[in-house]
């Protein structure tokens, strides 16, 4: 309890990656969004790299210097912040190593929240590999909020996958510090016994009867306080399909989810239930690094 109190103040300073593409224009609203609901300063980032965009590779082949590149990026970059109608200084960097940048900036302006889009018309299973925003993921401190859906006003319904580890439950006390007066949802899929295992595995009910009580065991563990209201979801099955069978039923805007645990998405990064759950999920997605342990 102390500790959530300690934290229970919503971001002052958000940084925006963007590559000034289609595909962020989202990851720009919804940061345009929070900084107004959080009453925070927004700073909007991007960091020129040529080799990955086809129209700057095609300016910088033509003769263009590093600083008419800056200059239209920066032109861009404050058309669209005037669009979003929101207080933000603009920053471009010049650099072939963008998550460097990123999680540079972030430590250097407090930064309490990392916002970048994604291409929804990629995999993320391919888009992840090897990209920025993997990177950040396995490195940022912050929390990463990953953008792909058209933001309409504030996120309502929130998700907090668990697999009752001890990252999952910095995650759901970060999702109820970002987001105070949400309910919050803690979800739990439980994954069905392998097929040559049916006779000795529980009927399902009894599997959802057991964890439903490990779930009570985990939120009493989490000292969430009562103001902050939490509904408890368990149900059996694989997580890729179930949460996104979920999400799409009932709405949800954003999933938060803990860097790593039991089951946690980046000691998953490189297999195919990370893959297949950020890539199916039809909502945003909140990354949430457990901090290190201090001696």
């Amino acid at each position: 309890m102390t500790a959530f109190l300690e934290q229970s103040t919503t971001p002052h300073h958000l940084l925006l990656a963007t590559d000034l593409s289609a595909r962020c224009d989202r990851a720009l609203d919804r940061a345009a969004q929070l900084a107004n609901e959080w009453h925070a300063e927004l700073l909007a980032l991007h960091v020129l790299d040529p080799a990955a965009s086809p129209d700057q590779a095609l300016a910088w082949a033509s003769g263009a210097s590093d600083e008419q590149l800056l200059h239209v990026a920066r032109k861009q970059l404050a058309h669209d912040l005037a669009l979003a109608n929101v207080p933000a200084t603009l920053s471009l960097v010049s650099s072939k190593h963008p998550a460097d940048v990123i999680r540079d900036t972030a430590a250097s302006t407090q930064s309490g929240l990392v916002v970048t889009g994604v291409s929804g018309k990629e995999t993320l299973g391919r888009l992840l590999l090897g990209s920025t925003v993997e990177s950040l993921a396995r490195s940022l401190s912050q929390p990463l909020l990953v953008v792909r859906k058209r933001g309409r006003g504030p996120y309502r319904r929130i998700v907090a996958a668990t697999d009752f580890s001890v990252s999952s439950r910095h995650a759901l006390l970060s999702a109820a510090r970002l987001f105070p007066g949400r309910e919050l949802i803690l979800y739990h899929a439980h994954a069905l016994a392998m097929s040559g295992l049916a006779d000795a595995a529980p009927h399902p009910s009894v599997c959802v009867s057991i964890e439903e009580t490990e779930c009570a065991t985990f939120l009493a563990a989490s000292a969430i306080p009562e103001s902050v209201k939490v509904r408890p979801i368990v149900e059996c099955g694989a997580i890729e399909s179930m949460l996104t069978r979920y999400v799409r039923e009932h709405d949800i805007d954003l999933v938060v989810m803990g860097s790593h645990g039991r089951s946690g998405v980046m000691s998953l990064l490189l297999g195919s239930t990370a893959a297949k759950l950020l890539d199916w999920l039809p909502c945003d997605t909140l990354l949430v690094r457990e901090p290190k342990a201090t001696a």
